[in-house]
């Protein structure tokens, strides 16, 4: 049904248009983008980025940075009818971009395409076709300092803000919400340390999806990243620290290159490093701090971050409501419970959660996809299945007790594979001194 949809609507609407953006500049960056599908829909999503200091703004950078904001902005939008053809007439990109461009866009939709049944190559998806003149950016002498932390709200972001604690640093928000403040607050940044975003889709898309257009997952992490690079060299930051960790890589789908998590992992993070050199020529670091840690070492150290506890959330589906809670009925929800239970007493996890997830039958088809005991892992942002089976393993040897954990116990065994879970990943592109601070912070937990 997806795949036939999918055929009609690149013969119906066979061109996509990123058009042009506007901006103007306050005391923020208010940006507009001017999106076409032609004889269906303009989109005109808005961005907008504080501004510290108009003399950080060197025009060519913030306009070439703004436009290459769309490049990726523009994948939430192209994906309902997956144009054939993307014309990009607001600035100018040449053929090692658009190669770039290419694969992030097919990989980035992955399990879109893979859950609506659609079989494409990357080559076939999208042509992209640079109609603006060819443009060259004035060098620069740029000189950053300190960190710039992505933020989320999830236990992440908090570990990478505790190892970091005695650094230089700042954090970035996107669309903040009570939790992802508490926690910066937590933390120690007030707002005067706080970069916050706000993006705000074209309501154009929700019509377009209400009326059975595609729709599916987007690599958000994709358009984060290239937000994050702006703001870093608007507030003069060296670095930019994501908190994506090694579990990341591992794929949704086994056996495929299919993955919830494509823009968190080494291989986007290593593209998207070199595309941003290429691009911009800054001297600025792009990486994440938790790379050479799996999701269970980090859940190991989260849970010795106490006053974290009450304000983190990392439940996706309870993020889209006013307030930001917990559902208890997601893999996301039902992964962190299982990665923490080693660690915290069940009291403890009912104490975040407000009830015990292991005694939960109705998460049963659930609990084993997580743990590896099904066709595919969740879609969902969450570890693999080799972590899921540690941590509960590690809950099962504790003495802790519920109806899933004593099915997994009577179907099947109780292994402890800790070594590979454990070991801490060299490859990375982490900071020789970070590495260290983050080797140092395992160590005074072991």
């Amino acid at each position: 049904m997806e795949e036939n949809k999918f055929r009609q609507y690149r013969e119906q609407y066979p061109e996509f248009l990123y058009k042009s953006y506007d901006y103007k500049i306050t005391d923020e960056i208010d940006i507009i983008y001017h999106f076409e599908i032609p004889n269906l829909k303009e989109f005109n999503p808005e961005l907008k980025i504080p501004i510290k200091n108009k003399n950080n703004i060197q025009k060519e950078y913030l306009e070439t940075f703004l436009f290459q904001i769309g490049l990726i902005e523009l994948i939430s939008y192209v994906k309902s009818t997956c144009s054939p053809t993307i014309r990009i007439q607001a600035g100018y990109i040449d053929e090692k971009q658009i190669k770039f461009l290419k694969k992030l866009y097919y990989n980035g939709l992955g399990e879109f395409l893979y859950r609506n049944h659609i079989k494409t190559t990357e080559d076939e998806l999208f042509n992209i076709i640079c109609e603006h003149e060819k443009t060259t950016l004035p060098k620069i002498q740029y000189h950053g300092n300190g960190n710039l932390i992505c933020v989320g709200g999830g236990k992440d972001s908090c570990v990478s803000l505790e190892i970091l604690k005695n650094e230089d640093n700042e954090v970035l928000i996107i669309n903040a919400k009570t939790p992802s403040i508490k926690c910066a607050e937590y933390a120690g940044y007030q707002s005067n340390k706080r970069v916050e975003v706000t993006r705000k889709l074209d309501p154009g898309i929700i019509e377009l999806n209400k009326q059975g257009f595609l729709n599916g997952h987007t690599p958000l992490s994709s358009l984060i990243a290239v937000i994050s690079y702006l703001c870093a060299y608007l507030e003069g930051k060296r670095n930019i620290v994501l908190s994506n960790e090694s579990s990341a890589n591992q794929a949704t789908v086994i056996g495929t290159n299919i993955n919830h998590q494509y823009s968190k992992t080494y291989e986007f993070e290593k593209d998207f490093r070199e595309y941003m050199k290429y691009t911009m020529n800054l001297d600025i670091e792009y990486f994440s701090l938790l790379r050479g840690l799996s999701e269970y070492n980090i859940a190991k150290l989260f849970s010795h971050y106490k006053k974290y506890h009450e304000v983190f959330k990392s439940c996706n589906l309870g993020s889209k409501e006013k307030e930001w809670k917990w559902c208890c009925n997601c893999p996301k929800c039902l992964f962190i419970y299982i990665i923490l239970s080693p660690f915290l007493s069940k009291e403890e996890r009912i104490k975040i959660f407000g009830e015990d997830l292991y005694e939960r039958k109705d998460l049963l088809p659930m609990f084993l996809e997580t743990t590896g005991h099904s066709k595919e892992k969740p879609f969902e942002c969450v570890g693999t299945y080799e972590e899921a089976r540690l941590a509960v393993c590690q809950a099962i040897k504790k003495g802790e007790q519920g109806y899933l954990l004593d099915y997994y116990k009577n179907h099947f065994s109780i292994e402890i594979l800790e070594d590979s879970i454990l070991k801490y990943n060299e490859e990375n592109f982490i900071p020789d001194e970070y590495n260290e601070l983050v080797k140092k912070e395992m160590r005074q937990y072991d």
